[in-house]
């Protein structure tokens, strides 16, 4: 297996914050150039603004476990970026799937409990789709 700085580009590649071209992004881009990983970094963000909202008594229940595992979802696709063959890199994608479903179930749980604000509920669910696609698309492409 190669590594996995070999991932094609296209859907999965976003603007940086330095441009690029499609060469040198199949050779050496990083993790944070990866559309997946920024939104990731987005539903995290989305999980504080949520949780903040959640009453103290949450602050070791559910508030902790979502956070926890929204970070991890990122965490898990830029740990193993680049230095591992694509066979370890899905492993790892695959990590960040499991937190996925977790921190779906924990908001699945959390709305039904009638924690946080209504509308915050919503950028959750729509970036966790977005995420759950992405990381199955790539994970896809990886194993082809």
């Amino acid at each position: 297996m190669g590594h996995i700085r070999n991932i094609p580009t296209g859907l999965f590649f976003g603007k940086s914050s330095r441009e690029t071209n499609d060469k040198e992004r199949s050779v050496g881009a990083s993790f944070k150039d990866l559309v997946v990983w920024q939104r990731a970094v987005q539903l995290s963000l989305e999980i504080y603004r949520l949780t903040a909202a959640f009453p103290p008594a949450e602050k070791f229940g559910l508030t902790s476990q979502m956070r926890r595992a929204a970070v991890s979802i990122a965490s898990n696709i830029a740990e193993d970026y680049g230095k591992s063959t694509k066979g370890e890199y899905v492993q790892f994608l695959g990590h960040a799937r499991g937190s996925l479903c977790e921190l779906q179930t924990q908001q699945i749980i959390a709305e039904a409990l009638g924690l946080g604000i209504k509308k915050t509920h919503e950028p959750v669910e729509k970036l966790s789709a977005d995420v759950s696609r992405m990381l199955i698309a790539l994970m896809n492409r990886l194993r082809e």
